[in-house]
């Protein structure tokens, strides 16, 4: 049987802020792994920027994402970069690792009907986050990366639908992170028509539902929440924007 999720604060694309995500999800969401955080779901922080901590990746293929898991901590391992990544803690309790990893392995021996369902928070820049709404724990592996073992969880984009329904996202309906930096520089980190800085959403141009694509910056623009529903899908031609 279904679990049924509360309804999000956000809309997938919402730009925010780190306090508005703390006050959203009602807790002080300081690591990047949180397991059950709520009893319908678990919370990723993620990021692909240059230099991120971790290894993060979108597989545009098999539209999924990948996220690396997290190193021991600083007073377990004096170089955390150089060990294998931890399943258990020293006293033997799961880290988040393990929580993660056995989820995802329950549901691929079918020990779960549901994936577990992970809220997805991508970080743009300090201070800056987006919405990427619900994805499906579809399955866990520990690779070995040249150095020492690593997780990697492997994660579809889903939407709930009305009574509980879910579909899983196609690829190019995400807007891919170097697409958001791009867009998040051009348009100054604000709504391209009022100017505001308040309610922030990535939108597409051209409707995704008219065949609009979200894979180049030339279809995504920032609009605050105000010009996004006033919009009513109408057909915007932004003018294009010059920097010296």
């Amino acid at each position: 049987m279904k679990s049924f999720f509360p309804k999000p604060v956000f809309k997938v694309d919402d730009i925010i802020s780190y306090a508005e995500l703390v006050a959203a999800e009602n807790a002080n969401v300081q690591k990047g792994m949180n397991f059950q955080i709520k009893p319908e779901y678990s919370i990723f922080l993620m990021s692909v920027r240059k230099n991120a901590p971790y290894a993060d990746e979108w597989d545009e293929k098999t539209n999924t994402l990948i996220y690396e898991g997290h190193d021991a901590p600083i007073n377990v391992a004096k170089e955390p970069k150089e060990v294998d990544q931890p399943l258990t803690t020293p006293k033997g309790t799961l880290t988040e690792n393990g929580k993660f990893f056995t989820a995802a392995q329950s549901y691929k021996m079918r020990m779960i009907r549901e994936p577990h369902k992970i809220k997805v928070y991508e970080k743009i820049k300090d201070g800056i986050w987006c919405y990427k709404g619900f994805f499906s724990l579809i399955d866990a592996k520990i690779l070995f990366d040249g150095v020492r073992n690593v997780f990697k969880f492997y994660l579809q984009p889903v939407e709930v639908k009305a009574f509980n329904k879910e579909i899983v996202l196609p690829h190019n309906r995400m807007i891919p992170t170097s697409v958001k930096i791009e867009v998040w520089s051009r348009d100054k980190g604000k709504c391209v028509k009022c100017g505001s800085t308040e309610n922030l959403h990535y939108d597409h141009d051209l409707p995704f539902s008219k065949g609009g694509t979200s894979l180049t910056a030339d279809n995504v623009r920032i609009l605050c929440m105000k010009c996004n529903l006033s919009k009513s899908n109408k057909i915007l031609t932004i003018p294009p924007i010059f920097f010296s």
